[in-house]
């Protein structure tokens, strides 16, 4: 049986060529994003041990800012994370 080949022009192999290198880069350094985590309001409060009024008071000001779906208010845990500073 016969083999064909096919000489591929210079940039159509170049290319290709640019194309295989990146997707093996991408296959070793591939980090897939973590899912965002909500908190409701009685969560964040029990975990910052602060009141209602105190995390209203902080969205606010813009301190802790919330998020809302259908009535809920919840809080990204990445903004609770963020939020709090060393001392």
């Amino acid at each position: 049986m016969q083999q064909l080949q096919i000489k591929l022009p210079t940039q159509l192999q170049s290319d290709l060529n640019d194309i295989k290198r990146d997707l093996e880069n991408l296959k070793t350094h591939f980090q897939p994003k973590k899912p965002q985590t909500y908190l409701s309001r009685a969560e964040v409060s029990k975990m910052l041990n602060v009141s209602f009024v105190t995390l209203n008071k902080w969205n606010k000001s813009g301190r802790l800012k919330a998020v809302g779906i259908g009535g809920r208010v919840l809080y990204r845990q990445s903004d609770i994370d963020n939020a709090i500073v060393e001392l």
